[in-house]
């Protein structure tokens, strides 16, 4: 049986969290972020890690960063054998990395060196990989750098949101997670160095990343839609009010429903409602839109939202 401390902030990081904690090992303390600003009323919240390490009456520690020997204070006290980090969103320094005898695993979620960063599972979602996956890596200073234990590999759905990649792989890595901890108290655990090709940067999504450019091929924009779901959900405009598409689809024959020649559709523009999907035209083919919230509203589906249009759509331009 190991002493385990635990690193994690986010939603991502609990299934990793609620499986250490029904093993035979001790969870001695859970690190995560300081409580932040949240809502409309900008009240402090806890992370999701922090609720549940509470409610299975786990030590917290909650340092802004761990640089000084008073923020690593409570690590020092808890005396792990390891430190599991998961998605904890601060860099380790040396001191920290050095301080469990077995070292730090983090499960990252991309197939490393793919997707170093913040963003791995949106990035691989809006590059249009066929597959994504989790690496367990032994942490050392560099970012996501360290060798690998193990690898566990996910298809890339053709509708799969970055929530739904989200999910899969938050779960597979807890799972993954537990049998390279039991290679390590063997001590049957073989590391190796990630490759030197193929080494790519996951950079944090920023928001203006969500606004769609009609001119762009459909399938990019399927992309973008399903990359950019459930945040910073993908935006365009329809006579300059917002609209979030949450669910889109590039259709596969797309010349089929396009104007005929000489009464070409500019990109952005509403080609009807056909299937109970909203038909808009891209650079490059047809986007269909199956769900999607105007501003201030619910989420409905595409043909709720055409019937709540008793002018009708047909022609007008979205962005």
């Amino acid at each position: 049986m190991l002493r385990i401390a635990f690193a994690g902030t986010p939603d991502f990081a609990l299934p990793a969290l609620d499986a250490l904690a029904a093993s035979k090992h001790q969870l001695v303390g859970v690190l995560t972020q300081p409580d932040r600003p949240a809502g409309r009323g900008r009240e402090l919240r806890a992370s999701a890690v922090k609720r549940r390490a509470l409610e299975l009456g786990l030590p917290v520690a909650q340092p802004a960063r761990l640089a000084s020997e008073a923020d690593r204070a409570a690590l020092v006290q808890w005396q792990p054998d390891l430190l599991v980090v998961v998605a904890y969103g601060l860099l380790l320094p040396p001191a920290v990395l050095a301080l469990p005898r077995l070292g730090c695993l983090n499960i990252h979620a991309s197939l490393l060196p793919r997707w170093r960063g913040a963003a791995p599972i949106q990035r691989a979602i809006l590059a249009g990989d066929a597959e994504s996956g989790v690496s367990i890596m032994q942490m050392d200073a560099g970012l996501d750098t360290g060798p690998l234990l193990a690898q566990r590999r996910v298809p890339i759905g053709a509708r799969m949101t970055s929530a739904d990649l989200h999910a899969a792989l938050a779960r597979d890595g807890a799972a993954l997670l537990l049998e390279a901890i039991a290679a390590l108290e063997r001590g049957t655990a073989v590391a190796r160095a990630q490759a030197t090709t193929g080494v790519t940067y996951a950079h944090k999504l920023e928001k203006r990343e969500a606004l769609i450019d009609w001119s762009a091929s459909a399938a990019a924009i399927a992309r973008q839609v399903r990359g950019c779901n459930p945040w910073p959900t993908a935006q365009t405009s329809l006579g300059g009010q917002l609209l979030k598409i949450w669910q889109a689809d590039a259709l596969a024959k797309p010349r089929d429903l396009l104007p005929p020649p000489g009464a070409h559709a500019p990109p952005g523009t509403v080609l009807g409602l056909r299937d109970d999907r909203l038909l808009i035209a891209c650079g490059e083919g047809v986007l269909a839109i199956e769900q999607l919230q105007s501003a201030g509203r619910r989420v409905v589906s595409a043909a709720e939202f055409a019937h709540g249009h008793a002018r009708g759509l047909d022609g007008l331009k979205l962005g």
